[in-house]
Formats: structure tokens, C-alpha cells, sequence
């Protein structure tokens, strides 16, 4: 790996504006501060992506790299360090927060210009830890690893994943927080994004009244991240922020699309270029419901369900707007593109929806059709994957009680299976006055509809066979999860087993990691 060629940008371009201190505390006035990872004696390599870092300007995996996949024994050029950044968690304000477990090892450059943000995940502790030990556990190293890949593959803007190893060590977590700590096995896992920036960062500066290093960020950040943006003055931090809004409308139609349910939309875990990161209690959507959601500590409230993420996504937006405020000075602006969101929103989320149902187009009464195919989806507890990969292979020859019951969570009794037929008979009504071909309609809804998602309960069954030092159930869902439109694995074509329902990580999963 060619680990001689990571920079340092960031720190260059905020020069003096940092600490060396390891204790865990406040930094004001402080976007970073440099830190070495603990480093760990008895690493052992877990997965790595060879395809990514070869993509990204690192090169071919060799042993003596393993040192370098969970920070240890670092080269000269690698100033290490972690951010600081603030947030509103649960719709409160949490003030600093910081990487607590995350620490930056630079970017790097490939030979097509792209550049690549690298970082350790688990790796220790930082000045934001918090009074946490800044380690992470095998079994959340596993669901970043393989659901940002999964991700990726299936099209949505993501952070990616390098690598995984175990630690050596083993950490203490409680799953459950019901006072129960258990020891778990320790692990890294390095994370690569263009830049791992987040809606927290200008809310920092901007809490801390630094307007001078907020505009320097917000420069920082069309300079190098938002080439299409060639506007000065104000006008440039105002195609800055319509810019973000569209990002991350688009990011959230995406979600819709596959069924993905991020679990925890706190401001610091908001991409500020529109990715998807942060992979905690998230989930991929089994029955489909609406006020599902992954995380244990988002009940009752349930803030962060499916059906939600567009509606919170939007607020996000408002608490960066508030932020970005002193530098873009217009809330006429602001206001107005805000108020604007929620119609692009959900224009870019129901022509996704018809991609997924093979319309020629969005038409004006396929908002009823899909607000009516919603109420069924939730009332006959049908899993949304496999609902479509069903509709695609609908005929009229097909018994649409044998059809669809095996993808249902309930009885499919003889009323709800009336109100299915109704609603097929709809449907194919919808799709006979398309004004593209049937191949057309079928093709459009292939591309659209993934054969697999990265399940929690698969999850689970792999993260037990890594504990156990296997590792075909990893290389199986890595196979799979690289072709998501192809069903490789039939059997992981199927709704849930049962005996999956109540078990902890399998449907919900708390924030400890």
C-alpha cells in the first residue's frame, strides 16, 4: 500500500488551530486536534477491500500493511488527528461533540485527481471521546464494513469501507444499556469518504461565534468539494446551500428507494456532501412500516423512523441553515429554500417510486396510487424488497394469494386479500397506459429494485461465525451484496425467519458500539 503518498490538506489549511493532548475535553475555538491512535500488539486481519484501494491510489494489500489497517507504527508523513463538531441529537442541542472513536489519517490522491479521505474507526481515544474509551466492537465494525459496501453497490451515496481487523483486545459494551456489560471482541475498521465533513462542523464555528473560521471552512469546502459551484461572494455560499438541500433530498429518495433506515439523523451524522454515514442502529427495511425504526433509543418517540427521514432531514437542514446565517446573511433565502425542500423531496421521491412500479412517467394521480399502495404495504405487513422483486414476475396466471403470502409478516385472510387484488388491478391498469414497452417497464423496474439487501439478521449470523473464526458467511454476503440487482443466493431472497423477531441486532439494535 502506498501509505507514503497520504496528505494532510485539512490541517495544512488550518494552520495552528489545533491541540496534542489525549485527555478528553472541551477545545473551543478548535476544529482539530492531533492524536496517534493507541495502537494495538496482536492485530489479525479480518477482510480487505482490494478492489477500493485500488481505486482510490493505495495499492495492492501486503502483510506488512496490517500494521497501518489499525494504526500502528505510522510513517513520518502521517500527522494523525481528530475533528471537532457539535450537534443537535434527538432534536436537542448536545453542543461540542467531536470524533469520539474516529481518527484521520489524511487523503490521498489517485492518479485521476480524485482524492480520498482516510480514517480508523475504533482505533482509541480522542480529545471527544467523552470519557469513552474511543474503541469500537467487533459487531459494529462488521455493519459499517459490509452496509457501506452494500450501499455503494446498490447505487446510494455512502462513505466506504478499506478494511477490518480485530484488535487483539477485547472491549467492554453494554448491548442493551439494561446494565449488563459483557465483554466483546475489539476491532478497527478504516472508513474512506471524499471528506467526512459534517452539518456539525459548521454548527460548531457558528455556536462559538469563530465567523472567521466558519467562512474558511465553508471556502474549504466548495473549493474542494463542490467543483461545480463557481459563483463568488455571497451568491457562492447560497449555491453552497441550494446545493446541499438538493444533496440531500436526493440522498433521502435513495433511502426510500431500498428500504434503508438510518436509525439515528442527528445533525453530526449528516454528510455535508449529501453521503450516507455513520452506519449505527441502522436497518434495512423487512415488513414494510412507516413508523419503523432500528434504534432502541429512538422509542417511544420513534423521531428517526422510515417514514420520517424526509420530514427530519429537512429540520437538519433548518439548524445548518441557522448556522451558516452569519456568513450568507439573507433569511428570506434561507427560509424560501427550505420551504422549497419538501416539493423537491417528494417529486424526487415519487419518480422513484415509479421507476420501482415501471411507470413511463409520474403522472397526477400517482400521488393516490402510492399513498394507497403505502396503506396496503403497512396493513398486509409485506416486505418492501421482495414485494417488487414479486410485481416483477406478476402474470396473469400467477395466484396472487400463493404469490404473495410468502412474503407477508401476517395471514393474508380472504379481506386483505381482496384489497391486494383491488390494488393489483390497479396496478395493471397504471401500467398498460404507459407509453413505453412492457421490456421497457420491466427493465426500468430491474435497475430499480435490488434481488438482495444486507438484512439484519444476516448481519447477525455473520458476525457470530467471525466470532467463531469463520468466515464463509462473510465472503458469501460480500459476493452478494456486490451484485444487489442478481439473486446469487436464493435463500437470501426471503422475508425474515421467525425465529429471528426478538432477538437483539437481529430487527433493533441500540447505539452502544
Amino acid at each position: 500500500m502506498n501509505i507514503e503518498r497520504i496528505s494532510q490538506p485539512f490541517i495544512k489549511k488550518f494552520p495552528g488551530d489545533f491541540s496534542n493532548n489525549p485527555m478528553q475535553r472541551n477545545t473551543p475555538k478548535v476544529l482539530f486536534s492531533t492524536i496517534k491512535p493507541a495502537g494495538f500488539d496482536k492485530p489479525q486481519l479480518i477482510a480487505f477491500n482490494e478492489p477500493l484501494s485500488e481505486e482510490i491510489g493505495l495499492g495492492r494489500f501486503e502483510e506488512k500493511d496490517l500494521d497501518f489497517l489499525v494504526g500502528n507504527n505510522l510513517p513520518d508523513n502521517v500527522q494523525t488527528y481528530a475533528t471537532a463538531y457539535a450537534g443537535h441529537q434527538f432534536g436537542n442541542w448536545a453542543g461540542q461533540l467531536g470524533d469520539g472513536r474516529a481518527i484521520i489519517a489524511g487523503e490521498i490522491t489517485n492518479t485521476s485527481g480524485k482524492r480520498t479521505e482516510i480514517q480508523w474507526k475504533g482505533a482509541g481515544a480522542t480529545p471527544y471521546s467523552r470519557h469513552a474509551d474511543g474503541r469500537a466492537v467487533l459487531r459494529s465494525s462488521v455493519r459499517e464494513y459490509l452496509m457501506s459496501e452494500a450501499m455503494y453497490h446498490l447505487g446510494v451515496p455512502t462513505t466506504r469501507a478499506l478494511s477490518l481487523a480485530f484488535t487483539g483486545e477485547n472491549v467492554v459494551r453494554d448491548i442493551m444499556y439494561n446494565g449488563n456489560p459483557q465483554l466483546e471482541k475489539g476491532a478497527v475498521v478504516i472508513r474512506t469518504a471524499e471528506s467526512f465533513l459534517r452539518f456539525g462542523h459548521f454548527e460548531l464555528m457558528s455556536a462559538q461565534q469563530e465567523y472567521k473560521t466558519l467562512q474558511d471552512l465553508l471556502d474549504f469546502t466548495i473549493e474542494n468539494y463542490y467543483p461545480e459551484i463557481q459563483s463568488s461572494g455571497t451568491q457562492k455560499y447560497k449555491d453552497f446551500f441550494e446545493n446541499i438541500c438538493t444533496r440531500t433530498a436526493d440522498l433521502m429518495a435513495e433511502w426510500f428507494r431500498v428500504g434503508f433506515v438510518h436509525g439515528v439523523m442527528n445533525t453530526d451524522n449528516m454528510s455535508i456532501l449529501g453521503l450516507t454515514i455513520d452506519y449505527g442502529p441502522y436497518s434495512m427495511m423487512d415488513e414494510y412500516d412507516l413508523n419503523f425504526t432500528p434504534n432502541t433509543t429512538d422509542l417511544p418517540g420513534r423521531r428517526y423512523a422510515f417514514g420520517k427521514q424526509g420530514q427530519i432531514s429537512q429540520w437538519n437542514l433548518w439548524q445548518l441553515a441557522n448556522a451558516l446565517h452569519p456568513i450568507i446573511k439573507d433569511e428570506r433565502f434561507l427560509e424560501d429554500t427550505l420551504n422549497r425542500y419538501g416539493s423537491y423531496f417528494w417529486e424526487a421521491h415519487d419518480k422513484m417510486l415509479c421507476r420501482k412500479f415501471g411507470f413511463d412517467e409520474l403522472r397526477k394521480d400517482d400521488d393516490e396510487f402510492f399513498t394507497n399502495w403505502q396503506g396496503l404495504m403497512q396493513e398486509l405487513e409485506l416486505d418492501h424488497t421482495l414485494f417488487f422483486n414479486l410485481l416483477e414476475k406478476l402474470t396473469a396466471e400467477i395466484d396472487l394469494k400463493e404469490h404473495f403470502s410468502k412474503i407477508s409478516y401476517t395471514f393474508l385472510n380472504e379481506e386483505k386479500l381482496g384489497k391486494l387484488k383491488k390494488f393489483i388491478e390497479k396496478y395493471k391498469s397504471r401500467v398498460s397506459s404507459n407509453t413505453i414497452s412492457g421490456e421497457e417497464s420491466l427493465q426500468m423496474m430491474a435497475e430499480s429494485n435490488p434481488k438482495f439487501i444486507l438484512r439484519n439478521y444476516l448481519l447477525y449470523e455473520c458476525i457470530e461465525e467471525i466470532n467463531n473464526g469463520q468466515k464463509e458467511m462473510l465472503e458469501k454476503l460480500t459476493k452478494a451484496l456486490e451484485n444487489p440487482y442478481e439473486e446469487i443466493y436464493p435463500e437470501f431472497s426471503a422475508k425474515r425467519p421467525s425465529g429471528y423477531d426478538n432477538i437483539a441486532g437481529c430487527s433493533t439494535l441500540s447505539c452502544s458500539s
